[in-house]
């Protein structure tokens, strides 16, 4: 794909800078991208550990998406007033920190630091979450789905380094296992610092953007963008649901601690290996349609881990969750790109975050209650109800712009 930069920024950003841009963050994503699964994968493990109660066991990974979705709003306006490349930069700063203060709480035995830890990663989080947008930035609207694809094959490089730094780092410290792993997602984070320092970013958008910007409880009310934020929602709230839980849920059944991180890292692959095709999918059978193949491909992950506790049974249903989550979660993004003006942009892209996110966070910690008090079983039937909600709603959009389109009159 030959990235062309949008009418309205193309004196900001060249057509060689928006190219440099993209692979950049392409670059970026693969090493930002990589802390979500170390945290993920091993927050309820040490939690499990580390907490006073079962029911704690979560609260890390909770924290992490609950300090990312509250970083939404403040990152949103760190870039609107300095610009994407310094915001990245002290994402990437708080990223190395956040890691040493996690790695700290693990060696000292403090649930408390180790939360603190995995909190603080929320804000590099929601940085890495907007390179998907920062790549819309800067192409030409038709290429928005195809820019947003490109990044999130970032992820598929973060799919191998993310559970591998857990596996060979995780012995580290043979008296605090997994502090090493915490110390790698710093290390990380350390180099991706030069790679977000030579982006080519246009300046704050708040120099540059003119138009009419509508309110954002306006934006917000139109069916377009509820139902595009929806899918969103419960395509990744339902994927860090199921996610959180299946490593905990493994060790449960009797699978190992590495047999549950090689679950996590086939999952985090299938979330991100079809990112090479989801742009041209998008644009040959539309967003909607590629949408709802997510959510049914999600509901199928469901029903495959109802069929049985087998090591199979884990790994088939998280594959599944992967792809489905890859189709809804871009198909969801590439359509909310549709309900705002490049003058809203940042405010739009802020509150889709962190209703997503939000929505993450209170998935993750219920998640974890919800396997100790009812049990993996149920969790992945509770699923099942809610996306058929959603693809009600979806059908019901489609239908809406297919009789907008409509000609009128004879």
């Amino acid at each position: 794909m030959t990235i062309s930069p949008p009418k309205e920024a193309g004196s900001a950003v060249g057509a060689g800078d928006a190219q440099r841009n993209i692979w950049l963050l392409v670059a970026a994503q693969s090493l930002g991208g990589a802390a979500p699964p170390i945290i993920i994968s091993l927050g309820g493990i040490v939690g499990q550990t580390l907490a006073s109660t079962p029911t704690l066991a979560t609260l890390p990974v909770s924290l992490y998406q609950l300090g990312l979705a509250l970083s939404t709003i403040p990152a949103a306006i760190l870039m609107r007033r300095l610009g994407r490349r310094s915001a990245y930069v002290l994402g990437a700063m708080l990223g190395c920190i956040a890691g040493l203060i996690a790695t700290f709480g693990v060696l000292q035995g403090n649930f408390v630091t180790f939360c603190l830890g995995t909190a603080m990663a929320g804000f590099y989080g929601a940085c890495v979450q907007s390179y998907r947008f920062a790549a819309t930035d800067v192409v030409e609207p038709h290429q928005r789905s195809q820019a947003i694809s490109r990044i999130m094959v970032g992820g598929l490089v973060a799919a191998i380094i993310g559970p591998q730094v857990v596996i060979w780092t995780r012995d580290a410290w043979p008296m605090a296992p997994f502090a090493g792993s915490f110390l790698g997602q710093a290390c990380l984070a350390l180099l991706a610092l030069p790679i977000l320092w030579m982006l080519r970013t246009p300046p704050p958008a708040s120099a540059t953007v003119t138009g009419a910007v509508r309110p954002l409880g306006t934006i917000a009310r139109s069916p377009a963008f509820v139902v595009s934020v929806t899918a969103g929602v419960v395509s990744y709230g339902l994927m860090a649901f199921i996610m959180t839980a299946a490593p905990m849920a493994m060790v449960g059944c009797g699978h190992t601690v590495g047999e549950a991180a090689l679950g996590i890292q086939w999952h985090v692959l299938a979330m991100f290996a079809p990112s090479f095709f989801t742009g041209h999918l998008i644009a040959r059978f539309g967003k909607i349609s590629i949408t709802v193949l997510g959510l049914l491909l999600i509901a199928g992950s469901g029903l495959l881990a109802l069929a049985g506790l087998e090591l199979l049974h884990f790994w088939g249903s998280l594959i599944l969750l992967g792809v489905g989550w890859n189709f809804g979660f871009i198909g969801a993004t590439a359509m909310v790109t549709d309900t705002y003006t490049p003058a809203e942009r940042t405010k739009v892209q802020a509150l889709n975050d962190l209703l997503v996110f939000g929505t993450v966070a209170i998935a993750s910690f219920g998640s974890g209650r919800l396997l100790n008090t009812a049990g993996w079983e149920t969790i992945n039937t509770l699923m099942l109800p809610l996306i058929a909600l959603v693809l009600a709603m979806l059908g019901w959009l489609a239908l809406h712009k297919r009789r907008a389109a409509a000609p009128t009159g004879c």
